[in-house]
């Protein structure tokens, strides 16, 4: 796109020093002027303008005289009667909403504020030009480029790199385009999955006259469910099909397409693909098995199929998937190839298996619970379970968000939307994967603690208010009571039965369950001794014997819903004599619907075939066993204490250095190793003011014990290099020296010990002694799934052996931190246990949020230990530091286009 030069740009600004610059827009003339710049910049300052001090500069002020004033933007700093550049920036469009966007200035106008000025400007022209976002990569040692986007005002957001620092923030400083910045995951996913559930018109490629095929049952549904968009079969071989008029391909279609189900041989789906990216379809959903899932060859067709898709801005579901529907009486869409149709209701479904994305249609129109829609995202090749978790943040026709999934695409992006998502819509999940047998293996103690079981999982559902479930059926169990009954204000349980036995059965399982059966008062006894035979037990449960009519049962109901020593109510039946099922399940329905104090709900009917007679009553849930129902209300009482629970606040620290931490791993990362050395460990942990005890390094024995006299005083030794991992286990820590005699025979004995194992060591850390304290663990382990994972618990050299721990996702907030130390079994050792001193817990906690905020401001901390830590009434220090780290990201050079 080309515009012509963009003269109202022009402008005089004051620096800082109250000198003025002009500013102008880039002509392709200045190549010349540009080349001059660039060769009297120092090559500090061509380092960190192009990576390189020897760039080929002639190359470079070609490039950057190369603008359109819109996708590829400059702009000028000048001085002086002959107009010669002071400073340089530039934007260049990238795709995505997003620009590449650097500076130069010269040596003798910087600490000015002209980078500020020139970036204020770029924003302002990549706003107007509707790019919203820029990016740029930055050399860790470039503090003052940093330093300037930080204090733009602009809210930004960096990541380390192998040797550079990603940084990237809106272009707007609106609130509405801050708002869309810091939401724009969300506003993406909600526009994206609207093309799928929510499309003006369907074209169907593949659609076949043939019932039972993929492509027939797609048509049959989607004509069936009353679909009222534009709907466009499309058929080489016909010109109707299923009574529809068909074409013979996408580009015929006479109008504009909106979403293009694709039913063909998995070798054809590309090139329709590319035909759905001339013709403009906004979303394509792959139902052709054949990619990913079938090995090497299919995992390069489905990478083809995305190139094509991204390419084109368009979106995908699947491949392999069985389709999308939206039971809305506006949009009547079933672009899926199930044999039946849930009724339409209140819980969302996705599903990364298509098999059990059947299972799960055909249980819930079995048990009558409504859907509003339901997605299989199959090989999740784009459209992902996180982006129906977006759409339904805001659709008013779903109050229960389902979801089988077997890994997470994006880990971070699930737990911020499960934790916004969590407070007005519960989210249940069945997630495959309980077992720690694909753990993967791990070198420090956070992550052997973290591997070693499913707690870790259990803890991060459980922080983010989602409901884990084992099994499809209690999946659904869950979902039925959520969807029609209110939750639950706490955990009081009352039982009504006819019989004795499943009354306690019940109890029972409400007992194990930490669920609370509180006995019924005298006035509540006397309401039901009126109409209740005298052979009726009275206590909870309430046993109404195998005589109990329909009637006592409505009248029970009432009784006990309108008592407020009870939050739920569980009714068993189980079929005596001659009182039918149906004629109990009309009697709780119609009980149900004229309470005045609505409480939850169930009903248990112990009769084969008769759970669906309920489906009709006032909405009801039904079960078979008393076990079923309770499971399911021990979920929605937890996830009512969740919602209750203070929610806390991720606190900000303004004492922290995430640039200079940033810089550090940087650097770290670009040497290839992962493991940080002492040096790196400290001056990290540094910038997030965690506290570690005063220190030397020393190369040998004699060293170390000049250390010790420097530092005074008792002192540890511990001995440091790349197979010392456990240290105690190997001799290689020793505590409680004093004077440089003692310490350097103790590094004498220890590097004899060593390397009698056949250890070497690369250094002796010589350290003050930190007296008393109760030794904790802290550490985290970048979890597959969630990405940083912060554990807290018993530290030392039993920490793997006490297995006490508890564990949280980062980042914090303050009420998380607090339960993770009241969650430990050795939380009364902190509060003074047997009259010794109680440990600084405010301390404690705040360690627990610096680290959570270095873990989460850093991604690339991929397992991070601090043990012991030793906490007491003067603080918590951290003894002992290893941190490992990794680049999520490969580094390539900047400019990419430009250098």
């Amino acid at each position: 796109m080309n515009s012509g030069y963009p003269a109202h740009r022009e402008a005089d600004v004051v620096l800082r020093d109250g000198s003025t610059v002009r500013l102008r827009p880039v002509r392709p003339e200045d190549e010349e002027a540009l080349a001059a710049f660039f060769g009297g910049l120092s090559l500090q300052s061509l380092a960190f303008r192009f990576f390189s001090g020897a760039a080929d500069l002639e190359k470079a002020a070609r490039m950057m005289a190369e603008v359109d004033y819109a996708d590829r933007y400059g702009i000028l700093a000048t001085r002086g009667d002959d107009d010669h550049p002071v400073g340089h920036g530039v934007y260049l469009e990238m795709g995505g909403g997003q620009a590449e966007v650097a500076f130069a200035v010269s040596e003798d106008m910087q600490k000015m504020g002209l980078g500020t000025i020139l970036l204020a400007h770029l924003a302002q022209t990549a706003d107007e030009n509707d790019i919203p976002t820029f990016v740029a990569e930055v050399l860790p040692q470039n503090h003052k480029m940093i330093e300037m986007f930080r204090e733009s005002g602009f809210p930004v957001e960096s990541k380390s790199i192998a040797g550079a620092i990603r940084i990237a923030f809106p272009t707007s400083l609106s609130s509405g385009a801050l708002e869309r910045f810091e939401d724009r995951d969300r506003l993406a996913a909600k526009a994206a999955v609207r093309h799928f559930l929510e499309p003006r018109s369907v074209a169907i490629v593949g659609a076949s006259r043939r019932r039972g095929t993929v492509g027939g049952e797609v048509l049959h549904n989607m004509v069936e469910s009353g679909y009222p968009g534009g709907l466009y079969p499309v058929n080489p071989a016909a010109e109707t099909v299923q009574g529809v008029p068909a074409f013979p391909s996408i580009a015929a279609v006479p109008a504009d397409v909106d979403l293009a189900v694709i039913a063909v041989p998995a070798e054809d789906v590309v090139d329709v693909a590319r035909e759905c990216a001339e013709k403009g379809v906004r979303g394509v959903l792959v139902l052709s098995a054949g990619f990913a899932e079938t090995g090497k060859k299919g995992a390069r067709l489905e990478r083809e199929l995305l190139g094509v898709c991204r390419d084109a801005g368009m979106r995908l579901v699947g491949p392999n998937c069985l389709g999308v529907l939206d039971t809305a009486p506006e949009s009547g869409l079933n672009a899926s190839f199930a044999p039946s149709a849930p009724p339409a209701g209140h819980v969302g479904f996705v599903t990364q298996s298509g098999a059990l994305g059947l299972a799960l249609i055909e249980f819930a129109e079995e048990r009558g619970i409504g859907v509003s829609s339901f997605a299989s995202v199959g090989n999740r090749a784009d459209i992902t379970a996180n982006d129906l978790l977006e759409y339904w943040e805001d659709d008013n026709a779903t109050r229960v968000a389902l979801l089988y999934i077997e890994s997470f695409s994006d880990p971070r992006r699930f737990s911020r939307v499960s934790r916004r998502l969590g407070p007005k819509m519960p989210i249940v999940v069945v997630k495959s994967g309980r077992s720690a047998a694909g753990a993967r293996a791990t070198s420090s103690h956070t992550g052997a603690l973290l591997a070693a079981s499913d707690q870790a999982t259990d803890a991060i559902f459980e922080q983010s208010g989602v409901i884990r479930t084992d099994t499809l059926s209690e999946l659904l169990d869950v979902a039925s009571l959520l969807s029609s009954q209110p939750l639950p204000e706490g955990p009081r349980v009352g039982i009504l039965t006819n019989a004795g036995g499943p009354g306690i059965m019940c109890a029972d399982a409400c007992e194990a369950s930490g669920l609370e059966l509180p006995e019924l008062p005298r006035s509540v006894r006397a309401r039901l001794r009126r109409f209740l035979p005298p052979e009726a037990s009275l206590a909870n449960p309430v046993d109404m014997i195998a005589t109990a009519s329909p009637e006592h049962y409505r009248r029970a109901i009432e009784v006990m819903a309108e008592w407020d020593g009870i939050d739920a109510l569980i009714v068993i039946f189980i079929r005596p004599l001659l009182t039918e099922a149906r004629d109990v399940a009309a009697a709780i329905g119609d009980a149900a619907a004229k309470l005045e104090r609505r409480i939850p709900m169930q009903a248990v009917f112990m009769t084969a075939g008769e759970r669906e007679t309920l489906v009709a009553a006032a909405g009801v849930p039904a079960h078979t066993q008393p076990e079923d129902a309770v499971r399911a209300l021990r979920e929605a009482v937890g996830h009512a204490r969740w919602r209750q629970r203070p929610a806390g606040e991720t606190r900000e620290f303004a004492d922290v250095r995430p640039d200079e931490a940033a810089a550090t791993i940087s650097e770290a990362l670009a040497t290839g190793r992962e493991w940080l050395d002492l040096d790196e460990c400290q001056r990290l942990l540094d910038c997030y003011g965690v506290r570690l005890p005063r220190s030397r390094l020393a190369t040998g024995p004699e060293a170390a014990g000049a250390a010790a006299v420097e530092i005074g005083g008792r002192v540890a030794l511990k001995a440091h290099g790349p197979t010392i991992l456990h240290k105690s286990e190997l001799g290689a820590v020793r505590i409680g020296l004093e004077g440089g005699e003692e310490v350097t025979r103790a590094a004498e004995e220890m590097d004899a010990s060593l390397a009698g194992l056949g250890i070497e060591r690369d250094s002796f850390l010589v350290q003050e002694m930190v007296s008393g304290g109760v030794e904790l663990l802290v550490g985290v382990a970048a979890d597959p799934v969630f990405g940083p994972v912060l554990a807290c618990g018993a530290g030392g050299t039993t920490a793997e052996l006490l297995h006490d721990v508890a564990v949280r996702i980062c980042p914090l907030t303050s009420a998380d931190s607090a339960e993770m130390l009241r969650a430990l079994a050795i939380f009364p050792l902190l509060t003074g246990f047997r009259g010794a001193a109680p440990a600084d817990l405010g301390a404690v906690d705040e360690l627990l949020l610096r680290v959570s905020a270095m873990a989460d401001a850093h991604r690339e901390i991929v397992e991070l230990d601090l043990n012991p830590v030793l906490a007491g009434p003067s603080g918590a220090v951290a003894a002992d530091a290893r941190i490992r780290v990794a680049s999520s990201t490969p580094p390539r050079p900047w400019p990419r286009t430009w250098a």
